[in-house]
Parts: C-alpha cells; sequence; structure tokens
C-alpha cells in the first residue's frame, strides 16, 4: 500500500512539473506555438489575417499573435529599422534591399504566400462596368478622366500613400506622380464607404476586402457597390478579380503577397510563417477566396449550351 501511494504522489508530481521549470520545454517562452509575436500587415490583407490569427490561436492557446495594419511603405521602413521581425506585403524585397540586409548581418526569410489582386469598385448606379487596362492608365496618369457613358468626372480613390495599392497604381502609370484626380482616403474601409456615398466615384481596393461571400461584412458591401470588369484592351472581354482570373492572370491587376522574417527559426514569428504556408494557412487562403501559392489550384471550366 505505501509503495502505491509512494508511485500515485511521484505520477502526480511529474503531471504537475510539466507546467514548470522542471520541463524544460514548458519554460520556453517562444516557440512555433508558444509566446508572443508582433507581425507588421498590409491593411489590403486584413479580412485574410483577422481570420488566419484567429484560427491559429484557436489551435495554440499560448500563442497570441499581435497584428498591425499599415501601409507597405511603413512597414518595409519598420523592418529595416528593426522595429518589426515579421512582415506581409505585397513584393519580396529587392536584390539592393537583401544585399543591404546581408551587409548587416541580418539573416531573413521570403515566402510567396499568396497571389491577389487590386478591384475596382462603382456606385451600383454606375452603368460604366467595364474598364480597359489602357483607359485605366489614361485615367491615373492624366487630367481629365470621365466616365463614357454618363460623362461625368471621374473620382478616383485609394486608401492611403505608400500603400500596396497606391504602390500598385504608380508602377502601373508608369510616372512617380499620379493625376490629381485620383485621391487618398486612410483605409480600404473608407475606399468602400466613399464609393457607397458617390454615384462618380472610382474605389482601388485589395480584393480581400469583397473576396470572401460567406463573410457577412463582405456580403454587406457587396449589396452597396458593384465590382467593375477589367479588360486588357478597348473592345476585349473584361473579367473580374476571381480566384480563377487571378491565377491565370487573365484578370490584368493581380499581384502578388509575401511572408518575410527574421524571427528565430524555432520562435513563433516562424511558427505562425509556417502555418500560413502551411497546409492549414492555405487552406484559410483558399476559404478567403485569394489563391494559394503553396497548394494545387484546380481550374473547373463550365460551359453551357
Amino acid at each position: 500500500m505505501i509503495r502505491k501511494c509512494f508511485w500515485i504522489l511521484l505520477i502526480g508530481q511529474l503531471l504537475c512539473s510539466c507546467e514548470t521549470h522542471e520541463n524544460p520545454l514548458a519554460y520556453q517562452t517562444d516557440t512555433h506555438g508558444r509566446g508572443k509575436a508582433t507581425i507588421f500587415i498590409e491593411d489590403a490583407y486584413r479580412p485574410l489575417f483577422n481570420t488566419s490569427i484567429y484560427t491559429f490561436e484557436s489551435q495554440f492557446p499560448k500563442a497570441t499573435i499581435i497584428p498591425t495594419y499599415l501601409a507597405e511603405g511603413q512597414i518595409i521602413d519598420s523592418f529595416f529599422s528593426n522595429k518589426v521581425k515579421t512582415i506581409c506585403i505585397s513584393r519580396d524585397f529587392t536584390d539592393a534591399e537583401k544585399t543591404y540586409l546581408k551587409s548587416k548581418n541580418v539573416e531573413c526569410t521570403s515566402d510567396l504566400m499568396a497571389y491577389d489582386a487590386v478591384a475596382l469598385i462603382a456606385h451600383p448606379s454606375n452603368k460604366d462596368t467595364l474598364v480597359s487596362l489602357e483607359k485605366l492608365k489614361t485615367w491615373i496618369s492624366s487630367e481629365g478622366a470621365r466616365w463614357p457613358k454618363s460623362g461625368k468626372p471621374v473620382k478616383m480613390v485609394f486608401d492611403k500613400i505608400n500603400s500596396a495599392n497606391f504602390n500598385y497604381l504608380v508602377s502601373l502609370s508608369g510616372q512617380k506622380k499620379l493625376s490629381n484626380s485620383v485621391y487618398a482616403l486612410q483605409s480600404n474601409q473608407e475606399v468602400i464607404n466613399y464609393v457607397k456615398a458617390n454615384p462618380n466615384a472610382l474605389g482601388f481596393i485589395g480584393v480581400n476586402w469583397i473576396s470572401d461571400q460567406e463573410d457577412l461584412n463582405v456580403m454587406h458591401f457587396l449589396d452597396s457597390i458593384q465590382v467593375l470588369y477589367v479588360s486588357e484592351r478597348e473592345g476585349q472581354a473584361g473579367f473580374q478579380p476571381f480566384p480563377g482570373t487571378i491565377w491565370t492572370k487573365e484578370y490584368p491587376l493581380h499581384r502578388e503577397m509575401w511572408l518575410i522574417n527574421k524571427g528565430r527559426r524555432a520562435g513563433l514569428n516562424t511558427g505562425f510563417v509556417l502555418f500560413m504556408i502551411g497546409e492549414k494557412g492555405q487552406l484559410l487562403i483558399q476559404k478567403s477566396e485569394l489563391v494559394p501559392a503553396k497548394a494545387p489550384v484546380r481550374l473547373i471550366q463550365l460551359t453551357t449550351r
């Protein structure tokens, strides 16, 4: 009886020590599934990461991911000034940026996580539902843009200076300065609200804000805006930003999503990155109606008679 009680006490002590310093794994405060990590994320991807972080923390209750949603330019500056270890932006670092980091003995990994797009949204009353890439380039780079059917001036709005959407428009225009008809607001949400209230507005947002049509917020947005079709050239058929057209690049305004990390290999920052580029994270991306970069993509072609 005494021996039996001894073994019961010993087993109890071993179980209790699982969450104390006697268990070296429990003592670690920064692992793939434990600790706190701050991640700077381009605001265009806010809906996806809100869902992904919730799912990750549900799977790892001892992990806390703190997202900070900012403009892409500010995120890159913060990474280089060592204010953050993990970021998500719309591009990989350039060779010059990587060379600079290497000169400072900074090791980081870049992972292509997904493909998304810039969506064009307009007021539901607008009769112009198709815009060519040629016309769009002209509108954002010169003055006097007008809607073809109404003849009224186009009021173009995007989220903020140095955001991923802004950088995409600047690259698309081929100029350093956008037209005076293009205005900055403060967020993708503000762009949606502005378009809802202004019949002549043209908004540029990250497609993730309207892609997940099972999301109640997205359903509410789509009730009060319309998503425009975009063609490569005048007279060609246009496409909306669905996963299939983003993957095939039939939708012209496609782009990439990158996770860049310099956190510890065994730490939570790296654990979250591995989650997002792994099976579960890629499924979340697919559910959000974006295109996962690390998972097979299956296209289904429907024909009608």
